[in-house]
This record gives C-alpha cells, sequence and structure tokens, in this order.
C-alpha cells in the first residue's frame, strides 16, 4: 500500500465490488447534477446575452446612416417636418402652378420643396399620408377640391 493514495482495483470482468458500486454511482450521478446545473445557468446567461445583442442590433438601426441601412427604415415622424399649416400651402401652390394633381405626386412636390430624398418610399408614403388628412381640413375649408380617384389615389385641384 502507498501512503496518501487511494488505488481502486477495477475488475476486468465487468463486475463492480458491492462496497465500490454506490459510492461510485453516486459521486457520478453528484457529478451529472452538477454538469446539468453548469449547462443550464450557460443556456440562461446565453439566452440573457442574445436579447441584450438583439436590443442593441435593433438601437444600432436606428442611428444608421440611411446608405448604410441593411435591413429596416429609420422611422421618422414627420409630424415635426412641418409648420402649421406648411404641408397644405406647398400642396395649394403645387395644385395652383400645375393644375389637378394626384396624392402621390403632391407628396413628390412637398418632399422636393423640403429638401428631402425623393428616393425613399417609406417617406413618400408617410408624406402621401399627411397631404390626405391636411388636404380634407381644407377641403372641408373650401381651400382645395377633392376630384374622384385616379387608378386608386385621390386627385386634388385648387
Amino acid at each position: 500500500m502507498h501512503q496518501g493514495v487511494l488505488w481502486i482495483s477495477i475488475p476486468t470482468d465487468g463486475t463492480m465490488p458491492p462496497m465500490g458500486e454506490p459510492n461510485l454511482v453516486r459521486t457520478l450521478e453528484t457529478k451529472r447534477k452538477e454538469i446539468e446545473r453548469t449547462i443550464r445557468a450557460y443556456e440562461k446567461q446565453i439566452e440573457i446575452c442574445r436579447r441584450d445583442l438583439y436590443h442593441i442590433n435593433a438601437t444600432l438601426v436606428l442611428f444608421e446612416h440611411p446608405d448604410k441601412r441593411t435591413q429596416f427604415p429609420v422611422y421618422m415622424n414627420t409630424l415635426r417636418l412641418f409648420k402649421p399649416r406648411e404641408m397644405t400651402t406647398i400642396c395649394r401652390e403645387a395644385l395652383a402652378k400645375e393644375g389637378p394633381l394626384d396624392t402621390r405626386e403632391l407628396a413628390i412636390r412637398v418632399i422636393r420643396a423640403k429638401g428631402l430624398d425623393e428616393g425613399d418610399r417609406v417617406l413618400r408614403t408617410s408624406i402621401a399620408f399627411r397631404i390626405v388628412q391636411a388636404l380634407n381640413m381644407a377641403a372641408k375649408r373650401g381651400k382645395v377640391t377633392a376630384l374622384p380617384k385616379r387608378k386608386g389615389v385621390r386627385v386634388w385641384a385648387s
């Protein structure tokens, strides 16, 4: 016998000694449970990190330059782009100068007048919705006339 060292002899015929089996099995089961707990803790930490990464990526998209944007457009509140009744004034000037125009054409005129990006479809759509709201109010006041739709889009005249 060597001092300080515990030697366990395991028979090669596949049988375990009756006294050694419960301790060995218990030790292995305890180790298995410890490893499973560690894995669960790491999986929870990975999930937290994935959520953090998702939020960081979403925030980066909001601040990306439009030319470098990879996925989603920046959301922009177009309400603050215009002074009160400025959009109606721009539309009325375009209608007086060019005659009847539909909402899409007016949206392009408004975007040009403000010096914004004409190629931005999201912006054009947002401006078009605002034009419909503004010109409906102007039509109620008698400032513009809403003509029948052309290709599903409202036509306006001064």
